[in-house]
């Protein structure tokens, strides 16, 4: 197996200039770089990661948080996260938690114990004060709004977008408006500020309007099934997938649908025509890993497109 020192010798570079064209150093002469490149693919030669994290402090490995692996949400989020990571030669590990708190945890430990050079918190099990004596172990960034910590997030503006749904179906004269929200037994921090919105925004608003435990598109047919008695006149899904599952309910049961307003603007929405919104998931998760590598501590709102059919 060839080593660094067979690399120096055929090249006639030292051991260092090697080691930073391995390490991708920027202040390497190209002519340089591309014939230290040359000759380790010659030797197939495979950099030892674990003595490069010894030497640079750096496992080039970012862990993110999410609470599991097959939502349209998260997704699009982990698109644009695992693109620019990949770009600067990170590696991407997803740590689903769940939301189990303890799990959570868990992660956050091998966080302290460098598993990881950072971590981006796509939701949290955990309240926020948990994470705070984890920050001085690297960089963590959040893609929830964090206003009371000096951390990097970047988060969707999901209040503009609440609001003004809400405002344009009371225009339309809707007001008994159901929704579909994720875990009922810890509110995330979407969850509860939809829910504030919602009971300051909606005369007569009543938390029986809610459909707990809606995380995928089958929890849509139960969700259907309890709106239609009590007969809302519209809903308000967390998902294009649930919202789709409702209107097919009611398509088989041959009846007149709510109003329905989904969340992911996937295509689904616009093969069954109903309206969504694009809170731009995939410029999220490359501006994540972007607070993360420039170590920026800025606090980002994304704007949202209300996309009506």
């Amino acid at each position: 197996m060839a080593t660094i020192r067979d690399i120096a010798k055929l090249t006639g570079y030292s051991i260092t200039t090697i080691s930073r064209v391995i390490n991708h150093h920027p202040y390497v002469a190209k002519e340089k770089r591309d014939e230290i490149l040359a000759v380790m693919k010659e030797l197939d030669y495979v950099p030892n990661r674990s003595a490069q994290n010894l030497s640079t402090g750096q496992t080039k490995n970012i862990g993110v948080l999410i609470p599991f692996t097959n939502h349209p949400y998260y997704d699009q989020l982990l698109l644009g996260l695992t693109k620019a990571a990949f770009e600067k030669g990170y590696r991407v590990t997803l740590l689903p938690t769940n939301y189990e708190a303890e799990l959570e945890k868990q992660y956050l430990d091998e966080f302290a114990a460098k598993t990881f050079d950072g971590l981006i918190v796509t939701t949290r099990a955990n309240t926020l004060d948990k994470f705070i004596p984890y920050l001085h172990e690297g960089r963590i960034i959040f893609c929830e709004e964090s206003p009371d910590v000096s951390v990097g997030c970047v988060y969707t503006d999901l209040e503009g977008a609440i609001r003004e749904m809400i405002a344009s179906l009371q225009a339309k004269g809707l007001n008994k408006i159901g929704l579909t929200l994720g875990r009922s037994k810890r509110l995330s921090y979407n969850s509860r500020l939809i829910l504030d919105l919602c009971e300051e925004l909606i005369p007569d608003f009543s938390k029986e309007w809610i459909k707990w435990d809606c995380i995928h598109a089958a929890e849509g047919i139960e969700a259907a099934r309890y709106f239609e008695k009590l007969g809302v006149e519209a809903v308000l899904s967390n998902g294009d997938e649930v919202g789709a599952t409702i209107l097919q309910h009611y398509k088989k049961q041959g009846k007149t649908p709510p109003l329905v307003i989904g969340r992911d603007n996937l295509l689904i929405s616009e093969v069954l025509n109903f309206s969504t919104v694009n809170h731009h998931l995939v410029e999220c998760g490359e501006t994540a890993f972007r607070l993360f590598y420039e170590d920026s501590k800025e606090k980002i709102k994304l704007p949202y497109d209300l996309i009506w059919r």
